[in-house]
C-alpha cells in the first residue's frame, strides 16, 4: 500500500469511527476497554431489584460505557411498572418462557426466541406471563443503569418505599409514569 493509499484510508476511518460514534450517541469520551472479559454462563453479579432477578454480566466499567448486559430470570407476574428512560435504549431477549411489553399503549408477548428494541422516552412496561419462568437478555445502551439496579436492590426487603425508589431512579432519569 501506498503512503497515500494509507493515509487515505486510516484518514476515512478515523472519520468514519468519529460520525459513527456521534450517530450513535457516544457524544462524550469514554475510555475504551482494553482486554476481552469471559463471563461464563453462572457467573456475573446477582441483584435481587424489586423482585426482578438480574445477573449483571457486564457493565459500563466491562464495556467503556457503551453498554450493560444483564440476564433476567423471573417467575409468573413479576412485572416492572410503566416508565420512562430519558438516556437509555434496550433490547430484550427472550430466551424462554412468555413476557408480555406494553410500549405506547400496545401490548405484544414476546416468546421463546423474540427480541423487541425499546428505544428512550418511549413508556414500556413488562410483565412475565404463563406458567414458567421466563429467562430474558437484557442490553442496555449506553450503560449506567447497572448503577441503579445495585442502588435499587440493597433496599430493605419488604414493601418498597415507593417514594425512595422514586428519588433513586430520578437521579438516572428514569421516571414511573
Amino acid at each position: 500500500m501506498t503512503r497515500k493509499k494509507f493515509i487515505t484510508a486510516t484518514g476515512f476511518l478515523g472519520l468514519s469511527t468519529t460520525f459513527s460514534n456521534s450517530l450513535f450517541g457516544k457524544g462524550k469520551k469514554e475510555k475504551a476497554p482494553t482486554k476481552e472479559k469471559i463471563v461464563l454462563e453462572h457467573e456475573g453479579k446477582q441483584l435481587n431489584c424489586l423482585g426482578d432477578h438480574q445477573l449483571i454480566k457486564l457493565t459500563g466499567k466491562d464495556t467503556g460505557g457503551q453498554f450493560t448486559a444483564i440476564y433476567l430470570d423471573n417467575p409468573p407476574n413479576t412485572q416492572i411498572p410503566l416508565h420512562v428512560h430519558e438516556n437509555e435504549d434496550e433490547v430484550y431477549k427472550v430466551i424462554e418462557g412468555e413476557v408480555e411489553f406494553t410500549v405506547g399503549g400496545k401490548t405484544t408477548l414476546l416468546k421463546t426466541g423474540d427480541a423487541i428494541f425499546l428505544p428512550r422516552n418511549i413508556p414500556h412496561t413488562w410483565k412475565v406471563v404463563g406458567i414458567n419462568n421466563a429467562r430474558v437478555h437484557l442490553d442496555i445502551f449506553p450503560a449506567g443503569l447497572e448503577n441503579m439496579f445495585e442502588e435499587l436492590s440493597k433496599l430493605p426487603a419488604g414493601p418498597p418505599d415507593i417514594m425512595k425508589v422514586a428519588s433513586i431512579c430520578r437521579r438516572y432519569k428514569v421516571k414511573f409514569v
